[in-house]
């Protein structure tokens, strides 16, 4: 997957809990990458997204709500994370209810602001009609940062006034350029070490790390350049049983993670190495799986074990067995707070992208199937025994293979298996699902 990247101007959008930052982000952008809900706080971790307006390209940050309320756990790391996206930020929104006016979180985030000395756009947010411009716009002003923007991001109000102030403070962008980059998804059930890793492999507190479960609730993604290749990381929320799930936030974590998934080459599952593989966890691999991405086993937290080598091998034989649908997926031994198996979990997801853009010749294909069936004669089914006229691969990431055989019908899943187990051996697709789909002479009857 090759896309074009640049160290582009950075945008961040900033404000106390339930202004309404999460709303104009996803105006903006012009989809939902943000979660909004009603519930103060809903954002947690900077969300990012890459914006052009007026053939000016930008990145535009989201960030949680700033408050230090003693009452929220997460407040404390949430200051934090905002302090750091401003620190490199070309230009600041500051973000202000119309609506609700001001309380005592602004003036401190305006000193914030004050602070950071970078350049800031004061936005008053929901201003759904003239007196609530009016009375936001003046209270607004005795934050000392200039006279704010009334925008409605519901009714698209001013937003495009909006970024043509942002467009009009910031530098040009550099010339793009082509890089191409292993998108890796961390999914995996809650505090198993998934924002940890992250932030290992980011080098960086990029998302908010707590013992609390369910501390990451968007997608997030960020780009590294490592000695093993250029990636970006997709950390996503932890996925609870189907029955734990709750209404809202939640469901649109799950939903966020699945789209993550859909995103990437190669997600990476991230399991507790002190509990082994459980049943959430197989739930969670069978969502790659069903999306045909690569799969990487990272079993976390070994700096735990009193006996390594028992307790690996133990881990090992207890994953292949659970993950039973997926033998072809991949193992890495970790410990995201000691940093030990990073460097080989990369290596591992530049080998299984290589591994889903792998084409096997036409002529090689036929010869490797012809053989297989040689080796293993299909049984008769119906007074039928398997022929196969035909072998070519359509398609890569993920790999698929058109096989062309007399009747489809009669091949049974288990001689599908060995078909599959033929081809990988052959050409090394470990790491990657391969989809093989069987036609009849005709054309007609294909099995996927």
């Amino acid at each position: 997957m090759t896309a074009p990247t640049a160290v582009l101007p950075r945008v961040v959008i900033v404000g106390r809990p339930n202004v309404g930052k999460s709303s104009l982000f996803n105006r903006v952008v012009g989809e939902r990458r943000a979660i909004v809900e009603d519930e103060p706080g809903t954002t947690r971790d900077r969300v990012e997204a890459d914006v052009e307006w007026l053939g000016r390209r930008f990145r535009l940050i989201d960030t949680g709500g700033y408050e230090t309320s003693l009452e929220n756990v997460y407040a404390p790391l949430i200051v934090g994370q905002i302090e750091t996206a401003i620190r490199g930020a070309a230009l600041i929104i500051f973000c202000v209810d119309a609506r609700d006016g001001l309380t005592a979180s602004d003036f401190d985030i305006a000193d914030v602001v004050r602070r950071a000395g970078r350049p800031t756009l004061l936005v008053a947010t929901k201003a759904d009609n003239e007196r609530r411009e009016g009375a936001g716009i003046a209270e607004a002003a005795t934050l000392g940062l200039g006279e704010a923007l009334p925008v409605s991001a519901l009714h698209d109000l001013n937003v495009g006034l909006m970024l043509d102030e942002v467009v009009a403070r910031i530098p040009e962008a550099p010339a793009l350029v082509e890089e191409d980059r292993v998108r890796i998804a961390i999914i995996g059930r809650p505090n198993v070490g998934k924002s940890m890793l992250f932030n290992a492999l980011a080098g960086e507190n990029r998302v908010i790390v707590s013992d609390v479960a369910g501390t990451t609730r968007d997608a997030i993604d960020t780009e590294i350049d490592t000695p093993q290749g250029a990636f970006t990381l997709i950390d996503t929320a932890g996925v609870r049983r189907p029955g734990k799930l709750g209404l809202g936030v939640e469901r649109h974590s799950v939903m966020r993670m699945r789209s993550a998934v859909e995103r990437c080459d190669v997600a990476v599952l991230v399991v507790d190495g002190a509990e082994g593989v459980t049943a959430q966890d197989t739930h969670i691999a069978g969502i790659a799986l069903d999306a045909y991405r690569g799969l990487i086993v990272a079993v976390n937290k070994i700096d735990l074990w009193a006996d390594p080598v028992e307790r690996r091998e133990w881990a090992d034989r207890q994953m292949r067995g659970r993950i039973r649908f997926a033998p072809w997926a991949l193992v890495q031994f970790i410990s995201a707070l000691k940093g030990d198996g990073l460097e080989d979990l990369l290596k591992l997801a530049v080998e299984v992208r290589e591994a889903r853009r792998r084409r096997v010749p036409t002529g090689e294909l036929n010869s490797v199937l012809k053989k297989a069936l040689q080796a293993h004669t299909p049984p008769v089914v119906h007074s039928k025994r398997l022929k196969l006229l035909y072998a070519t691969q359509a398609s890569i990431e993920p790999p698929v293979f058109v096989l062309f055989v007399n009747d489809p019908k009669i091949v049974h899943f288990s001689y599908r298996r060995y078909l599959e187990r033929a081809i990988r051996e052959a050409y090394d697709f470990e790491g990657t699902p391969v989809k093989l789909v069987l036609k009849a002479r005709s054309g007609d009857d294909a099995q996927p």
